[in-house]
Order: structure tokens, then C-alpha cells, then sequence
């Protein structure tokens, strides 16, 4: 098995090839994180020295007038004020500018991309119309509150997004119409001009699940595109941006090119899917900079990364590379790299990460380098990690990186997610060096509970904070509503369990990670 491991990353050219020799220890990384297990248990596992506080849960009000949450009983008109039964942390908006009372705000942007009928209700009967109520996003209000941040309840810009939200079509396949509905949002950040963009994922799926209730979601082609707003207004309108193509989207990161024209990273969530790039016409603060530009495709060869110029579904023809199943990116704000999830395939079941570096230090360069930062899963069978010995003595290793977050010191934090499989251990969220001597050694700071995965990750601007999402917990094959694998996080007989959007902190105060 490794063998194999190793011939199938050298078939993909040297950006997969094993680490280069080096001295027998790993290097010490710059978290204050020490090796641990994650095993899998009904509840969760939080790393010592660190705090984890719940801030919401499926059922929860959102919108101010949401109803209490009755999980015997789901109506639509409940489910659209109501936190999601899925949960995915997109992204964190922070105002340019500070309110008068000077305390710090932000939004936090909360995905809500599935929902599972055997896991949502009870006797696992289907309810499309609730579903479509039920999934979209949550926007958040948060305030800092003395060392935390907390969900206002109420929040002026809080407000849901769902299947009944008005958006507006734009760019070259939008003819100024419009289409109702958010469906399936997969991923989303922030933008440098100040927006928010959504990324819808395969509208396929859901077309099939409601087009015969609805005849708007018959036909899929307002969907699968990416959304974009402004997270401040509570009365902007989504606004789907054509010129950034139709796809099955994983994820999108949103940068600035040196000459100040935006620059799109998208990646096509499907074994052998894509790393898209699209690069404006024009600069990014010109209104509608996201209607008319350049969308390319990565080209691999070796360490290298062409962008080739394409329109979805033409990637192969013009010699895109396809990847193990593209998933979530992180910007470096620190400096011109990207971080690339490929959440795996048959080929390599447990996935890579990936750092991409612009040519040049411009994002709108024709080509950029590529290295692994680790091949994942157990080092037994292929997991490849740091420059020496892999990882510590009794750490565990993750499987399926699935979402990924850089902070203001060059480390990324990811999030694995194995889709409720029950494993050896736990998903979990890791800490890992992009540089110096323990780059490349993921540490783990949480373990989900069972059959719960990582969905997103963001940081405080002052990084004191750290939001995640539980995704899920207890959805294992052969699981249902009445008969789930934990009832975490409430534990309370015959309460199904919730997905949770959490926060967390160092016991000791200061910066995530040490």
C-alpha cells in the first residue's frame, strides 16, 4: 500500500513527490499545541490549555422573529429564521471602519449546504419545501464582549439566506434577470473591495429534490453560480456572477492582482474536478468588476502551474489538470500563496494539501508554483509529514482535508471531513506550519464527536478567537433521526443531535495557536 501510495503521487509529477530527506526529528512548530489522539466518542475532544464554547445550533434563531424549534414538528416558515441542520463557517467580514462606541464588530458568514432527511426528521420521510427553507446561510452579528466575541441576538445585519431569497443575475449569461433561491452553498470569503461571495455547489441534486414541488428549481441553470453581497447591508440582494462560470463549486478565495484588478480563485468540488482562476477586466472597486474578465484553468507540470484560459466544461480540452477532489483554499494574508484542500479520490483515498505561489508575487501572473504541504492519513499508509520523522509520537494524523484557513502568522488551520464514516479516529482541526522547521506537521486542536466533521474556519482580526463548525454529528451510515450514532452536543434523550457553529479560545488568553 504504500508503495502505491507513493507511485500514484509521483505519477502526478514532483508538486506530490515524497519529502526530501532531512534529520531524523521533526522540527518544533510555532503553536503552543501538544501531540494528541482523537478518538472517536459520542463527544468531542478539545486540545489542552484551550476552551470550546457553543455559540449556536441547528434550530436556533437567526432571524429575530424565528419560532422555538420544534424538531417533531418542521415547518418552512420556521426553518428560514432558524440555524441551519448543516453548518459550514464561510467567512468573517470585518467594517472598514470602526462604530463610534468603539466596539468591535463583524459578520460571520455561516453555510447551511445539506440536509439529510433520515438525520433531519423524523421517520425519514423527505420534505423538500422544508429543506429548501431549511438550507442557504446564516449571517451573523458579532460583538467583542470583554476577552470574547459573541453572536448578538438580533443583530441589525444578522439575517438568513435560503431557497425564497431574491437574487439578480449579472455578467455575461445573466441578461439583468433574476431567480429565487440560494441552493446547496458550498463555500465563500470575503473580498479586499468588501463583499461577500457564496459558492453554490452541483445544482443537480437539488433540481432533482424540488423540481417537481417548485417549477423555479426545475430547471437548474440560475443555479450553480457564485453569489455576491454586501454583508453589511441587510437589505443588499445576491447578486450571481455569470462571469465567474457554472460549476459544482468546492470553495472560492477572492485577492487583489498587483495592478489592483480582482482576482477569483474557485475550486470544482467532483473527483478529477478543477482549479479555476478568474482575473477582472478591470479594477476591483469599479462597480460590477466581477462581470467581465479572464477565466482560466490550472495546467500542473511538475512543480509548475500554467493558467491556461477556459470556460467550464472545456478545462480538459484545453489542458487542465484534474485534481483529487478540489475542495476548500485559504489566502496567506501575509503574502501572495494559497492553500489548496484536495479532499482525495481511489486513487489517494486519505488527500493532499497543496501551497500554490504566485510568479512573481502577483496573483494575475500566467503561472505560479506549486509543493506539497502533506500527503494525508496514516503515515503506515502514505501520509507524508514535515522534513523528518512525520509527526510526533501519538499524534493523530488527519484524513480528507476538507476546509483551511490561514492566519496573520503563516499557519494553516484545517478542518478534515470524512462524511460521517466512522474511522479509527475522529475528524478532526489541525494547526500546521507553511514555513520553518515543523512546517508540514499538522497538530490537532480538536476532535469532532462521532461521525461530526470540520466545516470552515475563521479567525478574529485580532486572532483571539477561532470559529469552526461541527457538521452533522451523528449522521454515520445506517443512522437516523430516532436512532443517531451521539446525541451531542445536548445529550438530553430523544433530542437529535445539532450541528454547532463553535468558538474557541486559549485558557490563557492571547492569540489562537500561541
Amino acid at each position: 500500500m504504500i508503495r502505491r501510495r507513493r507511485a500514484l503521487a509521483a505519477a502526478a509529477g514532483a508538486i506530490l513527490a515524497p519529502p526530501r530527506p532531512a534529520p531524523a526529528q521533526t522540527g518544533r512548530a510555532t503553536t503552543d499545541l501538544d501531540p494528541m489522539a482523537l478518538p472517536v466518542k459520542q463527544d468531542d475532544t478539545v486540545a489542552r490549555g484551550y476552551r470550546r464554547d457553543v455559540l449556536l445550533r441547528w434550530g436556533d434563531r437567526v432571524a429575530y422573529d424565528a419560532p422555538r424549534w420544534e424538531p417533531n414538528f418542521p415547518r418552512p416558515e420556521a426553518a428560514a429564521g432558524q440555524f441551519g441542520w448543516d453548518a459550514r463557517v464561510a467567512a468573517l467580514a470585518v467594517p472598514q471602519r470602526q462604530a463610534a462606541d468603539g466596539v468591535p464588530r463583524a459578520v460571520l458568514a455561516v453555510l447551511h449546504p445539506t440536509v439529510d432527511p433520515l438525520m433531519a426528521w423524523p421517520g425519514g420521510v423527505d420534505r423538500p419545501v422544508v429543506a429548501a427553507a431549511m438550507q442557504g446561510a446564516s449571517l451573523l452579528n458579532l460583538e467583542k464582549l470583554g476577552s470574547g466575541w459573541v453572536v448578538v441576538d438580533g443583530g441589525y445585519q444578522t439575517r438568513r439566506l435560503h431557497g425564497g431569497t431574491l437574487c439578480r443575475l449579472s455578467g455575461p449569461q445573466g441578461g439583468g434577470g433574476s431567480v429565487q433561491g440560494l441552493l446547496g452553498l458550498q463555500g465563500g470569503c470575503t473580498t479586499p473591495w468588501g463583499t461577500l461571495l457564496l459558492a453554490e455547489g452541483d445544482p443537480a441534486p437539488w433540481a432533482a429534490r424540488l423540481g417537481a414541488l417548485d417549477g423555479r428549481f426545475a430547471s437548474p441553470g440560475g443555479f450553480g453560480w457564485v453569489a455576491e453581497l454586501d454583508p453589511f447591508d441587510p437589505g443588499a440582494v445576491p447578486t450571481k456572477r455569470t462571469a465567474l462560470g457554472r460549476s459544482a463549486h468546492g470553495d472560492v478565495a477572492a485577492t487583489l492582482a498587483r495592478d489592483g484588478r480582482a482576482v477569483v480563485y474557485m475550486t470544482d468540488r467532483r473527483v478529477g474536478g478543477f482549479l479555476r482562476r478568474f482575473v477582472s477586466a478591470g479594477p476591483a472597486t469599479v462597480a460590477g468588476a466581477l462581470d467581465a474578465g479572464t477565466l482560466s484553468v490550472a495546467r500542473l507540470q511538475g512543480s509548475r502551474i500554467d493558467w491556461v484560459p477556459a470556460q467550464p466544461g472545456e478545462e480538459a480540452a484545453a489542458g487542465g489538470s484534474p485534481l483529487d477532489t478540489p475542495a476548500g483554499l485559504g489566502l496567506d494574508p501575509t503574502g501572495p500563496r494559497l492553500v489548496l484542500c484536495c479532499h482525495g479520490s481511489p486513487a489517494r483515498p486519505s488527500g493532499h494539501v497543496i501551497e500554490i505561489s504566485a510568479a512573481g508575487g502577483d496573483d494575475a501572473a500566467p503561472s505560479a508554483s506549486a509543493r506539497l504541504l502533506f500527503a494525508a492519513g496514516s503515515p503506515s499508509e502514505g501520509g507524508q509529514y514535515g522534513r523528518g520523522a512525520g509527526l510526533p509520537p501519538g499524534n493523530a494524523w488527519p484524513e480528507n482535508p476538507s476546509v483551511v484557513e490561514v492566519d496573520g502568522r503563516g499557519r494553516a488551520w484545517i478542518g478534515t471531513d470524512r462524511a460521517g464514516v466512522v474511522g479509527a479516529q475522529a475528524d478532526g482541526l489541525f494547526a500546521c506550519d507553511l514555513d520553518g522547521p515543523g512546517r508540514g506537521v499538522p497538530l490537532p486542536v480538536y476532535g469532532a464527536p462521532r461521525a461530526g466533521a470540520v466545516g470552515g474556519v475563521a479567525l478574529t482580526p485580532d486572532g483571539e478567537v477561532l470559529f469552526a463548525a461541527v457538521r452533522h454529528p451523528g449522521a454515520e451510515p445506517g443512522a437516523r433521526f430516532e436512532r443517531p450514532g451521539t446525541r451531542w452536543p445536548e445529550f438530553a434523550p430523544g433530542v437529535p443531535p445539532r450541528s454547532a457553529l463553535l468558538g474557541f479560545q486559549r485558557e490563557a488568553g492571547g492569540p489562537v495557536g500561541g
